[in-house]
């Protein structure tokens, strides 16, 4: 497609698209990978590896401006960010390479089941048990798979993460902020290796909607974590988490 021919119409759907995922992306921290990768593989017929690859080349922008927001708006937590970068780009890279070189969507429902009983445990947790704040212990692994998870699954970054650190106990707040800052170096490096291994992708129709919506919702994303009471982002991120995995699953297997 060229951009001269770029029909508004045709456009808008894509930029709602990008606007929601990133919207639910920036407020709790998942979501945006999981809801874009679903549109362009399972309703357009995008490659797996190519749509991943446009995916992540969008994020580059709307997790630069969602980080940049909540660094604004204090949602980040300097010490979990250093932790979580360096194993979420290893993973990231390793994870681009198989999915450029294997096909790994055996492995993907199995990993979407865990992740809905994951999302089943946090809506529980938020609806009957108020949490409590703790330091989170088990870091770099949850960094190391959710960068490969995130580049070979087509999205799983912030579920992974996010989910997980929620899990031990640490402020819903400043998971969110430090996940998605974290997020954007992670989306550089594993765009840098899908270009290595695929070429470079036109940045035209679906991937110019996605990236317009998103930008537009970063900002409002990062706003809402500030504002959002912990027991109902927990909530939140237990729906969202559980919906777009159990449909992940039904795609997968049904």
């Amino acid at each position: 497609m060229d951009f001269a021919t770029f029909d508004l119409e045709q456009l808008l759907p894509f930029i709602a698209v990008g606007f929601a995922a990133q919207l639910v992306d920036g407020a709790l921290g998942m979501a945006f990978g999981v809801i874009s990768n679903t549109l362009l593989v399972g309703v357009l017929g995008v490659a797996p590896a190519l749509a991943s690859q446009r995916v992540h080349l969008v994020e580059c922008f709307t997790t630069a401006t969602s980080g940049i927001s909540h660094l604004l708006h204090g949602n980040v937590d300097k010490r979990l960010f250093l932790q979580l970068l360096v194993p979420g780009v290893i993973g990231g890279v390793f994870g681009a390479y198989v999915l450029s070189s294997l096909d790994a969507s055996v492995v993907k429902p199995f990993v979407l089941l865990y992740l809905s009983g994951i999302g089943i445990y946090l809506l529980v947790r938020g609806i009957f048990y108020p949490p409590k704040i703790r330091d989170a212990r088990l870091i770099w692994p949850l960094g190391l798979f959710g960068g490969f998870l995130d580049a070979a699954g087509g999205g799983g970054w912030g579920p992974v993460v996010t989910s997980n650190l929620l899990i031990q106990g640490a402020d819903p707040r400043k998971v969110v902020g430090t996940v998605n800052t974290v997020e954007f170096f992670l989306t550089i490096t594993v765009s840098a290796a899908f270009i290595f291994h695929l070429g470079i992708a036109d940045v035209a129709g679906a991937t110019l909607g996605l990236l317009i919506g998103g930008l537009l919702a970063a900002p409002l994303g990062a706003w809402a974590a500030k504002h959002f009471p912990a027991k109902q982002m927990l909530i939140l991120v237990g729906v969202v988490l559980t919906l777009t995995s159990a449909y992940g699953v039904w795609n997968a297997w049904g």
